[in-house]
């Protein structure tokens, strides 16, 4: 069952199978287009998120026939916290407020799991990358949007997303003419692991998810943590440093113990959660 918090129905958040939380971006009436309200429930529910031990995996999807048509530009509301008097002060404390949304994506310990069911544009495409495995629907469609309406393509991440993604050459491409692609190039490109028929694409999801968590909790943390890490490191061996700690903290642990007995047990490991 979906649960809207505070009683406010921008983002929806249910727990359709053991170990796995969705949220659903719900204002299916503009294309789930974000507010400052949905932006700020976001951030909530993904703090929460990151705190509830019995949450493995998050699949993060869109109500209705869009996932996100990025801010909506009609009334997108301020942003929280002090209120600022000037126009570029104000701007710029809504941007801050968007972008930080992918930081704190990349900070969750549980891997998130994009169901692009239709349109991720602007900040719904920020979004899609920011996620750690992206399935697309055969509706899904991409752009970066910003170009568009005479900004910056390089927003909300993108512009260092996008690239360690499909590569330089084609993030080039995409940002500097903001154009539309759909589900099948984004799937050839590597950007989207599978595309599939639009009723399968939850399901489709759930299994990737409960794939992933035949791992360790510990296990899958660290490689994300590690993962992500790595795309920012310069060399291979501080690289290999950072693998290296994180081996023998993890072989140490609960977990570990937990995978090595049940192994030799011939049964299937019991986490804790």
């Amino acid at each position: 069952m979906l649960v809207a918090l505070w009683g406010m129905p921008e983002v929806l958040v249910s727990h359709p199978h053991a170990g796995i939380t969705q949220i659903t971006l719900n204002r299916p009436g503009k294309l789930n287009a974000m507010t400052s309200d949905m932006v700020e429930q976001l951030h909530e529910v993904l703090i929460a998120t990151s705190r509830d031990r019995e949450c493995r995996v998050v699949v993060l999807t869109g109500e209705g026939r869009g996932f996100c048509a990025g801010l909506d530009l009609g009334g997108y509301g301020t942003a929280p916290g002090f209120q600022w008097h000037g126009a570029v002060e104000k701007g710029f404390a809504i941007q801050k407020h968007i972008a930080s949304l992918i930081p704190r994506m990349r900070s969750l310990p549980q891997p998130i799991i994009s169901a692009v069911n239709g349109p991720a544009s602007g900040g719904g495409f920020a979004l899609v990358l920011g996620s750690d495995i992206r399935i697309a629907s055969q509706t899904a469609r991409f752009n970066a949007a910003f170009i568009r309406i005479g900004l910056s393509a390089c927003d909300i991440g993108t512009s260092w997303l996008l690239p360690r993604l499909v590569g330089a050459a084609r993030a080039h491409e995409l940002m500097l003419t903001g154009r539309l692609f759909d589900a099948t190039e984004a799937e050839r490109i590597g950007l989207i692991l599978d595309v599939v028929p639009p009723e399968a694409l939850l399901d489709a999801a759930y299994a990737k998810a409960n794939e992933i968590m035949l791992n360790t909790p510990l296990g899958v943390a660290l490689t994300k943590e590690g993962m992500w890490a790595a795309l920012e490191i310069p060399g291979m061996q501080a690289a290999i440093d950072m693998e290296n700690r994180q081996q023998i903290m993890a072989s140490f642990s609960d977990d570990a113990r937990e995978t090595r007995m049940a192994k030799s047990e011939g049964r299937l490991p019991r986490y804790q959660s």
